[in-house]
């Protein structure tokens, strides 16, 4: 189990490196032809990688805490990383919507 946690975790981390690699690339093919909003949508893409990359992260946390011999001290240690990258998570939520994530969309969002 602790090869399937490591693999997830790899999995995440490739995420957030493809997801900005492409959201580069996109952004760099956007300037070169002068359109508008180019900032914006870098973030967005970047956050949402990044956003799904930790979703990942946690998942391999939860496999190798759980499924290797859970002891007090490393399920207190997953509760906080969980609650850091949750934190994180919400965050960057807000910051690419500009909403809470349990707050409805604005109409044409």
């Amino acid at each position: 189990m602790e090869l399937v946690g490591r693999a997830v975790d790899g999995f995440g981390v490739a995420i957030m490196v493809v997801g900005t690699l492409l959201a580069t690339v996109v952004a760099a093919i956007r300037l070169s032809r002068r359109q508008a909003g180019v900032y914006r949508g870098y973030r967005r893409r970047v956050g949402r990688s990044i956003l799904l990359g930790l979703e990942f992260l946690v998942a391999g946390d939860i496999i190798r805490t759980v499924a290797v011999a859970p002891t007090y001290a490393s399920v207190g240690v997953l509760a906080l990383i969980v609650g850091i990258r949750t934190f994180l998570s919400f965050s960057l939520e807000l910051e690419i919507t500009g909403r809470w994530p349990w707050q409805k969309p604005v109409a044409g969002d």
